[in-house]
Order: C-alpha cells, then sequence, then structure tokens
C-alpha cells in the first residue's frame, strides 16, 4: 500500500458523528476533526481570530471567536457565510494536510467532516460513511441542545443536504438509533472490512 485509505465521516447534526468518530479513535484508527480544528484555531490566541474581526467587527472577545456573535452575523446571510467560510476553509486544509503528513504510515485514516456532501470534501477520499438516526431521535437529540431552539434546527437542517440524501450516496451508513454496544460492533465490523480495502490500494 503506498498510501492510507482515506474514509469520510459526516453525517447531519444530532446522528451521532461525534460518537462515532470516537469509536473509530478508540480501535486506533486516526481521526481528523474538521470541528475541533476551527474551534482550535478560534480559540484564545486563535490564528484567525484577527482576520474575522476584521471582516465581522464584534465578533471576537479575549476567549477568540464569540459563535454566538458571529452566528448572529452570518445567521440567514448566505454572503456572509460564504466570506466566513473563505477565512476557515482554506486554513482547515492546511491542517488535514499536515495530519495527513503525520499519519502517511497508518492503513486508514479519518476524515470527520459535517458538511462533507455540501462542500467537496467526498471528491477527496475513498469511501464515505454517514452516520444516521430516525428524524424523531435526531430531533430529541438536537433540542435537548443548551440554547438550541425550533427556529435554529430548521435553519441548520436547511443548510445541510437532507439525511436520506447522504444515505444513498454513503458507502457505508453506521446507525445510531441504536443502543451504543450496537453500534460499537457496526463500527468494528466496517473497519474490518475497511481494513481489507486498504490492502488493495
Amino acid at each position: 500500500m503506498n498510501r492510507p485509505m482515506i474514509v469520510g465521516l459526516t453525517g447531519s447534526i444530532g446522528m451521532g458523528k461525534s460518537t462515532v468518530a470516537a469509536m473509530f479513535e478508540a480501535e486506533g484508527i486516526p481521526v481528523f476533526d474538521a470541528d475541533a480544528a476551527v474551534r482550535a484555531m478560534q480559540g484564545p490566541d486563535g490564528e484567525l481570530n484577527a482576520r474575522i474581526e476584521a471582516e465581522f467587527p464584534g465578533s471576537t472577545g479575549p476567549q477568540g471567536v464569540d459563535r454566538d456573535a458571529l452566528g448572529k452575523i452570518v445567521f440567514g446571510d448566505k454572503q456572509a457565510l460564504a466570506r466566513l467560510e473563505g477565512i476557515v476553509h482554506p486554513a482547515v486544509g492546511e491542517r488535514r494536510s499536515a495530519f495527513l503528513e503525520e499519519n502517511a504510515a497508518a492503513p486508514i485514516l479519518v476524515f470527520d467532516i459535517p458538511l462533507l456532501f455540501e462542500g467537496s470534501g467526498h471528491a477527496a477520499v475513498d469511501a464515505v460513511v454517514v452516520v444516521s438516526a430516525p428524524a424523531d431521535e435526531q430531533r430529541r437529540r438536537v433540542l435537548a441542545r443548551p440554547g438550541m431552539t425550533e427556529e435554529k434546527f430548521k435553519h441548520i437542517l436547511s443548510l445541510q443536504v437532507p439525511d436520506a440524501e447522504k444515505r444513498k450516496r454513503a458507502d457505508y451508513v453506521i446507525d445510531t438509533g441504536t443502543a451504543l454496544t450496537q453500534t460499537r460492533a457496526q463500527v468494528r465490523d466496517l473497519i474490518g472490512e475497511l481494513r481489507k480495502k486498504a490492502a488493495d490500494l
């Protein structure tokens, strides 16, 4: 094998993607968490804070980017969101490249990317794993989050490719509408299958 097999892990809000990503890590698979990279670059002394403040005045403070304040600025404004993505996405790409270099000897790598299908990320992976759960369970999980409202939930869903479409486009689907032990068993079975395919790359 000349390179790692790249697996794109995605799923709509509240589907349990972070839980599944942690299961992959627990099985020894390196995971690049795009959201964690963004939080690091927007936290205290984050490398993106100055550029974000210049573009969106009042959106940062001593603790870095104020996510609520920034969210209100870009909420419902596609042009503002595009400007923000123009700052964030290239920086995430640089961190992902560094992750690839650091883990070049691993047989399998997972890219945890929430908006894999919404952007062009799916074109850069060897297989796509979609994390999914029944709509009523998704709704219950999301509305239980602090500060979440029906309006916010609907808006977030409007920006995401529908779950049904994601499942159609996936190479593999992990069902998180079950007990954690069952989800973990699905992940372990999938890793076994991926290892076999990685050997052929």
